[in-house]
Formats: structure tokens, sequence, C-alpha cells
């Protein structure tokens, strides 16, 4: 199966995943997940990206960026994969990748489908059993998004999480309520699927708004669906 292209789209979200070789290790201690997060608040800059939300797992990463520019997170993930393997190998005396190929990303609708993407995010050492809070655990964006407490770099609040009440205190009041109820099974199927599919995350009306824009498919296929019809389709 060919490989996706990137959504080159400036302005809108991605949920970006990155995953290390093998499934192996990428963080070996403290200190590594900090020259992680500072590299990346450094390169975000240098590229025009903002973070809206990440995690940094034993093995792999999240994370919830928007493009300012074009080829913005290409350009960030490339900046950041090579300062960091390279701290790695001299850190650690080791050679050769660190990182399963290429980075995965999905397009993520800006409306609710973007906060239920921070959510299931944040709530990885959670669900791998690590933590029984999100808020327990240290290496993620919840303690800012949640509390306005410092995670090691600079978040960018987007404009959907602003429109959650007026007030900051009130906004993160609102968003830590969402932690109450668990994200749908179904849901979380959804955002796994696209971003390891790298698809689009959000309803059939972005979606489609998308594959118009593109002309390419942006789902998964439906068996009960006919396909849709592009120019750059065969007859």
């Amino acid at each position: 199966m060919p490989r996706q292209p990137r959504y080159n789209l400036p302005g809108l979200p991605q949920h970006v995943i990155q995953r290390g070789n093998n499934r192996q290790a990428v963080f070996f201690d403290e200190g590594d997940y900090r020259r992680y997060l500072s590299d990346l608040d450094e390169i975000a800059t240098d590229t025009g990206c903002s973070i809206h939300a990440f995690v940094l797992m034993t093995n792999h990463v999240h994370l919830l960026v928007t493009p300012g520019v074009a080829n913005g997170i290409s350009k960030l993930m490339q900046g950041l994969g090579r300062r960091y393997v390279a701290y790695v190998n001299h850190t650690y005396q080791r050679t050769g990748t660190l990182w399963e190929g290429r980075y995965k990303a999905s397009l993520v609708a800006q409306d609710r489908y973007l906060l239920a993407c921070m959510r299931y995010i944040e709530l990885n050492p959670v669900r791998a059993g690590m933590v029984e809070h999100p808020g327990d655990y240290h290496w993620s964006s919840y303690p800012y998004n949640a509390h306005g407490s410092s995670c090691g770099l600079k978040l960018t609040a987007h404009d959907v999480y602003l429109a959650q009440t007026a007030d900051e205190p009130g906004r993160r009041r609102v968003y830590r309520g969402l932690f109450g109820n668990a994200l749908d099974d179904e849901l979380i199927h959804e955002i796994r699927q696209t971003v390891n599919s790298c698809l689009v995350l959000g309803n059939d009306r972005f979606k489609d708004e998308i594959e118009n824009q593109l002309e390419r498919r942006v789902r998964p296929g439906n068996a009960g669906r006919p396909p849709r019809k592009y120019q750059s389709d065969p007859d």
C-alpha cells in the first residue's frame, strides 16, 4: 500500500505520533524527557508550529500540533528527530536509528474532536496502567491544560479550548471536568485508526471538505458506500 502524502494545510491541527524502532524505548532517564521537551519547544518556535497537547511515553510520543506555515510539521519532526537522536546516541554511546521510520499524523477537526484528541493524548498513561489519573504523570500537557502548571514547554491554547468559557480559571475547571467521563470505546478506536492510517478525524462534513480540497480520500474505506470520484481517479 503506498504511503499517504502529508497534510500540508497550515492552520489546521494534526495529531502526530512517533514510535521507537521496534517499539523499543526512546527515553531512558528523566533527563531525556526534559531534553526532548526543550528541543521540542525550541524547534516548534523555529518552524512556526503551535503545540496544544502532548504526552511522552517510554517508547513513543503523541503531539497535537497546528502548523503556521507550509511543511511546518515535517520540518518540526525532522529537526527534532535529528537533534534528539544525536543527543541519545552521544549520551548512551549508541549508534543507529531510534525512531520507527516516518512519523504518522491525522488531521483533526476544530470542534469537539479536538478536545477529545487532547483527552486521548493525556490519558495515554492511564490506559497503559502507569498511573490512575493523568495528573499523576509528569510528562504530559495535562498539568498545564487542567491547572495552568508548568509542563516543560510553552503550550499554545487552541481556540476550541479557549471557547469552553470566557475566563481562564473557568476553562481549566471545565477541562478537568471532561476527564470525569471516560472516552467512548468507539471514539478511541476512531482516533487510533485515523492517526495510524494518516486519515482525518472529524465528522463527515469536515471529511468531505478536506477530500474536495485535496482531491483524495481521507477516510477509511466503507464496503457499503460507493467510492467518491475525483478528476485524478481512473474511469
